[in-house]
């Protein structure tokens, strides 16, 4: 995702432009909270080298209904996007278009693992 330079009166800017590790990484967790239900303080991200591109892991609890209201409805299942499993191969792939999106970093994959649940009220996760 690469722009040119912007130019002014006939010159071009030289230098680069850097995303530091602390951005990308806030970047990554806001946008696994948001994929899976829970807040940015509780996701972990760890970012390694995967041949020239970003790997990104993590570490994250993941929303689901209340365990009583499944047993009454099990259609509560699917209006929170489906199973865990589900939902967590779902997140990857929005992790990855948002955050490449939005920083232009080139990852090679996301890889989570779901640390635990939070209890939430309501319906589909974003």
């Amino acid at each position: 995702m690469s722009m040119p330079a912007p130019t002014v009166r006939g010159q071009a800017f030289s230098g680069h432009n850097r995303i530091s590790t602390q951005a990308l990484t806030s970047l990554a967790k806001a946008a696994a909270a948001s994929a899976l239900g829970v807040d940015a303080q509780d996701v972990r991200a760890i970012w390694t080298d995967d041949d020239g591109l970003l790997a990104l892991s993590l570490v994250t609890p993941i929303s689901i209904p209340p365990l009583r209201a499944v047993a009454r409805d099990p259609g509560q299942v699917q209006a929170f996007g489906g199973s865990i499993w589900e939902r967590s191969v779902q997140a990857k792939a929005r992790i990855l278009e948002i955050v490449t999106e939005l920083s232009g970093a080139r990852l090679s994959r996301v890889d989570i693992r779901i640390s635990g649940a939070s209890i939430r009220e309501g319906g589909r996760v974003q």
